[in-house]
């Protein structure tokens, strides 16, 4: 089994009905003071923290008096509008006497969907963390419609910990794992202490969402172990709403662990280097050897860009001699790239006109 102690970057899922009480609609403000006092806990072992955090529209609902009933799109988008801030605030405070700093990052499908939105993304997860910022993820309710929506947080929640390379993905739920039937219905359903492999017998046995709060059920959860488990993140289900849901996770408490099946870097650079480049960076012979060395590429380097690309976009990377030594997703357009090729980082801004970034491609984007 994982251990949280051993991991260095850890999404967490909270779902609606462990932040929200479903009888009052009011936050559960204690049981969130001790998952804040986990975070605090996985970060002093030394964890990168990510919250991706449902609650919004259910803390908005009871703040706008409407009904518990399923609400039209623009109600859940006003109920959402209203229930962020509070979510937000929720968070702050219990955080704050950890010396955590928090961010708010709201996300959409599209944001995943489209390459560009997608490093933007990246991008700000990384320099949050950097700075030793918690980013609580959440989808923009707030103008998500059906067409461009995940629809549940354990699909975010596993898109999220792909993006960033997270080791542990956990689930926190209200049941304690995945069942071989819904326990609540079979009391002859018995759970799974560890799952290597999703076959088609174990996704016949997911059920529906159970609450009235939540939108996510086992089926939104399995989708999410494929994704978490491909993209090398280990994914736990376990039962959240007991205090210290984390802390109790590494105790011991009940639980159904997915394995990865691979190293999130690993997994990472064998998805970049599997697509098809748009377009080829020629190298000179230091930035080569530097390539070599696990360095990023920087616009110096560059003596020769071919083909038509944008930013995001898979590129193939070659020597001096014309050798492809590797690929990765470039952070300009071609365009840009070869008004910059051959210019110091400290260059950029006076070349394009405007900030850019100091690599070309990131060591992080790139597959040899």
């Amino acid at each position: 089994m994982a251990s949280l102690t051993s991991a260095r970057r850890v999404v967490v899922k909270i779902g609606s009905a462990l932040l929200v009480d479903r009888n009052t609609g009011a936050l559960r403000a204690d049981w969130l003071k001790t998952l804040a006092d986990d975070v605090a806990w996985l970060k002093r072992g030394g964890a990168d923290v990510i919250l991706v955090s449902s609650g919004s529209i259910a803390l908005g609902r009871g703040a706008l008096r409407l009904p518990a009933s399923d609400l039209a799109l623009e109600q859940s988008q006003a109920a959402a509008a209203v229930g962020q801030i509070r979510l937000a605030r929720a968070y702050e405070e219990v955080l704050a006497p950890h010396g955590i700093t928090t961010a708010q990052v709201l996300v959409t499908l599209e944001d995943s969907a489209n390459r560009r939105r997608y490093l933007n993304t990246r991008a700000t997860l990384e320099t949050l963390l950097g700075l030793q910022a918690m980013p609580i993820v959440n989808e923009n309710d707030t103008i998500a419609t059906d067409e461009i929506r995940y629809g549940d947080n354990d699909r975010l929640a596993a898109q999220v910990a792909v993006t960033v390379g997270a080791d542990q993905l956990i689930l926190l739920s209200d049941v304690d794992g995945f069942y071989t039937a819904n326990p609540a219905i079979d009391p002859d359903a018995t759970r799974y202490d560890q799952i290597d492999t999703i076959t088609p017998e174990i996704e016949a046995m997911a059920g529906d969402a159970g609450s009235g709060l939540s939108k996510g059920g086992m089926k939104t959860k399995l989708m999410a172990a494929k994704m978490a488990t491909a993209g090398g993140c280990a994914m736990a289900i376990t039962e959240g709403s007991t205090f210290n849901p984390l802390q109790s996770l590494e105790n011991g408490a009940n639980a159904t662990w997915f394995t990865a099946q691979l190293d999130p870097q690993a997994a990472r650079k064998r998805w970049i280097g599997a697509m098809k480049p748009r377009g080829m960076v020629t190298v000179d012979a230091g930035a080569a050897q530097a390539l070599s060395r696990g360095k990023s590429l920087l616009p110096a380097g560059v003596v020769k860009v071919a083909g038509t690309f944008g930013r995001g976009d898979p590129v193939e990377i070659t020597d001096p001699d014309n050798h492809k030594i590797g690929q990765g997703l470039t952070r300009y357009t071609a365009s840009e790239s070869r008004t910059i090729m051959g210019c110091k980082s400290s260059d950029i801004e006076g070349r394009l006109g405007y900030p850019g970034r100091a690599a070309l491609i990131h060591r992080d984007d790139m597959a040899f």
